[in-house]
């Protein structure tokens, strides 16, 4: 159904089209892929917008004569469905009588954002004993090392703990490590302004900053097992455990949108629009379903 820029309809069931907020929609075609590609006679084009008005000459479309329709700098409170009805002639041959028929084409637009992204990382370090006070601090110096590495990007450390655990290893004794998680994430204080100097959205600037605090973190953790190898005349007490470092991708969505990889699995990885009787308050993933449904609204953050 999609070919370039365009996006064709089809009579026998609606056609979901995902548009990225603040973007132009592609070119939807009021016609299938199969009659695109015959001669017709005499068309005209309907367009009616989720609010039921017709979209000829409002200053948020370009609609083409040929019934061509592409919703320019696109909101969530432009979602919805936009249903076109073509109309045209058959004229018989042999009596060139003519006729007009019908046929309505129906797209569900839904905006959408690029998820926002954050790591969770876990890592080892090994320790005399799990009772050392020395362990508390190493873990506040660590999450400022940690912090100072990224503090640039307006990335931040964010749920951070660590636990002492006892560990029988074959053929060694008892040993002590330390197990510490943390959060890599993009909203340090100070972020929005950063976001300001870019137009539009700002996920794709914020994911790259993320991702390259990510990478830093990483730089910084493989270093550790090179120096204990080479830099070290006695090893420290407390000290890194080589290839401990593990990292899981965490997604999360602005308020009014959410994830649903069953409604939309053509944008499964999207943050898409809360639906009517749906909202998402927070940055959670996921769209709840609201008790008594009030909002007849896409994109709603409470109901």
């Amino acid at each position: 159904l999609v070919e370039k820029n365009y996006v064709y309809g089809d009579t026998k069931q609606e056609v979901n089209v995902y548009v990225k907020v603040f973007t132009n929609s592609p070119f939807l075609v009021c016609m299938d892929l199969a009659r695109s590609r015959e001669e017709v006679i005499d068309p005209k084009y309907l367009w009616i917008g989720p609010d039921g008005k017709n979209l000829e000459g409002q200053m948020y479309v370009n609609l083409t004569k040929t019934g061509k329709l592409m919703v320019m700098g696109f909101k969530e409170s432009m979602s919805g469905a936009y249903t076109c009805t073509l109309s045209h002639k058959i004229i018989e041959t042999t009596t060139q009588e003519e006729r007009v028929v019908f046929e309505a084409y129906k797209f569900m637009v839904y905006a959408y954002r690029e998820a926002d992204h954050a790591y969770q990382v876990f890592v080892r370090f090994t320790t005399r004993e799990c009772e050392l006070a020395a362990n508390s601090q190493f873990f506040e110096e660590l999450k400022k090392i940690l912090n100072n590495i990224i503090s640039d990007l307006t990335c931040h450390i964010l749920e951070s703990s660590y636990k002492c655990h006892s560990i029988k290893r074959p053929k060694q004794g008892l040993l002590h490590e330390l197990f510490v998680s943390f959060q890599v994430n993009p909203f340090a204080p100070g972020w929005e302004e950063v976001c300001h100097q870019v137009p539009y959205d700002c996920e794709d600037a914020t994911n790259m900053r993320v991702q390259e605090a990510r990478e830093r973190i990483g730089e910084f953790f493989n270093k550790q097992t090179y120096a204990l190898k080479h830099e070290f005349q006695t090893v420290p007490t407390i000290h890194y455990v080589d290839n401990s470092f593990s990292v899981t991708h965490i997604d999360s969505c602005r308020p009014g949108f959410g994830k649903n990889d069953i409604t939309h699995k053509n944008c499964a990885s999207c943050c898409v629009v809360c639906e009517p009787g749906t909202y998402s308050p927070n940055n959670e993933v996921t769209c709840q379903i609201c008790t008594r449904p009030r909002v007849k609204k896409y994109g709603a953050t409470s109901c």
